[in-house]
C-alpha cells in the first residue's frame, strides 16, 4: 500500500467509524508505528485534516468542522502528486509565468502554487529558492495587455464572439472586426488568436499585441473544426498562412548540419544527410517572409537550392544587406 492509499484509508476509517485507535490503524494499514505517526502528522500539517486525539476514549477522531449535525467538512483532494511530480509542476508554473501576459495566467494559477507548496511542505522562501533554479528567457517578447487577454480567453472558452479593434502593421491602419475565436497560439514569444473573421468571411490569425480593444459580445461564436483550422493555418512554414504551398530545399554545411539535424522546422519536413556530411532539408511554406528570415540567420552556412523564386529572394536580401557595409 503506497502513501496515497494509506492517507485515503485513514480518512475513510475515521469517517466511517467516528473514531479509530492507533492500534487499529496499525493493523488495518500494516505499517510501522513510526510510519503511521508520520502519516498522521502529514495529514494534519500539510493537508489540513482536522484529526485530533481523544485521550478519554483513546481514539483518533475528526474535530467538529462547525457544520450542522457536527459533520466534518474536510475532504482529501481528488488528485495527489509525488514530490518529484510537485517539483515538475512548480517548474511548469515558472514556465507559464515566462509566457504570461500582464500577469493574467499567474494570478489565476497562484492558488494552485500555494497548494503545491503546502503539499511539498515548503515555505514561501523555499519555493522562491526553487524557482531561482529555473530561468525562462524570452527575447523579443511582445506583451499583451491583461484586460484584452482575459477578454479573448473568456470568449474562447464560452464560445462567444468578439468585437476587436485591430492594428495592421503592414498597412498601418486600424480596423474593427467581429470575430469568432477558435484557438490561442503561442509562437516565438508572441500570442496569436486564430479566429473566424465575419468581415472577410474566413479564418484569420491576429497578433494579440496588435489588439487595441476587445469587447465580448452576446452572440454565439461560429464553430470551425480544429482540423479545418489546422489545415488552413498550419500548413506552411512559420506563422504566415496560405492555401498554396511551395516546397523549399535548403542545404546546410557539415558544421551546421549537426545542429539543424536535431531541429524541427516543420512537422512535414524531409531531411537527407549527404555523403560529405552536409544536410538537405525540404519543407513546405505558403509565405516566404519568415522562412527567409531564418535562412538569413544561418548566413553562409546554408544555400537555397529551390525553388528559383526563393533563391532569387534570398540572394537579393543578402546583396542588399552587404551593400550597407560597402562604404
Amino acid at each position: 500500500m503506497n502513501k496515497t492509499e494509506r492517507f485515503y484509508k485513514i480518512e475513510v476509517l475515521i469517517r466511517s467509524r467516528g473514531g479509530v485507535s492507533f492500534e487499529t490503524l496499525l493493523d488495518e494499514l500494516e505499517v510501522s508505528r513510526a510510519t503511521l505517526k508520520r502519516d498522521l502528522q502529514y495529514l494534519r500539517e500539510r493537508m489540513d485534516a482536522p484529526i485530533v486525539y481523544d485521550r478519554h476514549d483513546n481514539l483518533y477522531r475528526f474535530e467538529d468542522g462547525g457544520s450542522a449535525g457536527g459533520e466534518v467538512s474536510h475532504q482529501l483532494p481528488g488528485v495527489w502528486f509525488s514530490e518529484t511530480e510537485i517539483h515538475a509542476l512548480l517548474t511548469m508554473h515558472q514556465l507559464i509565468a515566462g509566457l504570461d501576459s500582464g500577469g493574467v495566467l499567474g494570478r489565476h494559477l497562484q492558488p494552485l502554487q500555494d497548494k503545491l507548496n503546502s503539499m511539498l511542505g515548503t515555505g514561501e522562501s523555499a519555493s522562491r529558492e526553487l524557482m531561482k533554479r529555473v530561468k525562462i528567457v524570452n527575447p523579443a517578447r511582445r506583451a499583451v495587455p491583461g484586460r484584452w487577454f482575459e477578454s479573448v480567453g473568456s470568449a474562447l472558452l464560452t464560445r462567444r464572439r468578439l468585437d476587436l479593434s485591430y492594428f495592421s502593421r503592414g498597412r498601418k491602419t486600424e480596423s474593427q472586426r467581429i470575430v469568432s475565436p477558435q484557438r490561442l497560439l503561442h509562437y516565438r514569444n508572441t500570442w496569436y488568436l486564430d479566429a473566424w473573421c465575419h468581415s472577410s468571411e474566413g479564418l484569420r490569425r491576429f497578433a494579440m499585441d496588435a489588439v487595441r480593444s476587445a469587447r465580448l459580445l452576446d452572440q454565439r461564436a461560429k464553430d470551425v473544426s480544429l482540423k479545418t483550422v489546422e489545415a488552413e493555418l498550419d500548413g506552411g512554414y512559420g506563422i504566415f498562412s496560405g492555401h498554396k504551398l511551395s516546397w523549399a530545399t535548403l542545404q546546410f554545411t557539415p558544421e551546421t548540419a549537426l545542429w539543424v539535424a536535431q531541429e524541427e522546422w516543420h512537422p512535414k519536413q524531409e531531411q537527407r544527410e549527404m555523403a560529405d556530411g552536409s544536410l538537405q532539408l525540404k519543407l513546405p511554406y505558403a509565405d516566404a517572409t519568415e522562412l527567409i528570415m531564418d535562412i538569413l540567420r544561418h548566413g553562409p552556412q546554408v544555400k537555397v537550392l529551390s525553388p528559383a523564386s526563393l533563391v532569387k529572394q534570398v540572394s537579393e536580401r543578402l546583396r542588399e544587406a552587404a551593400s550597407r557595409y560597402d562604404a
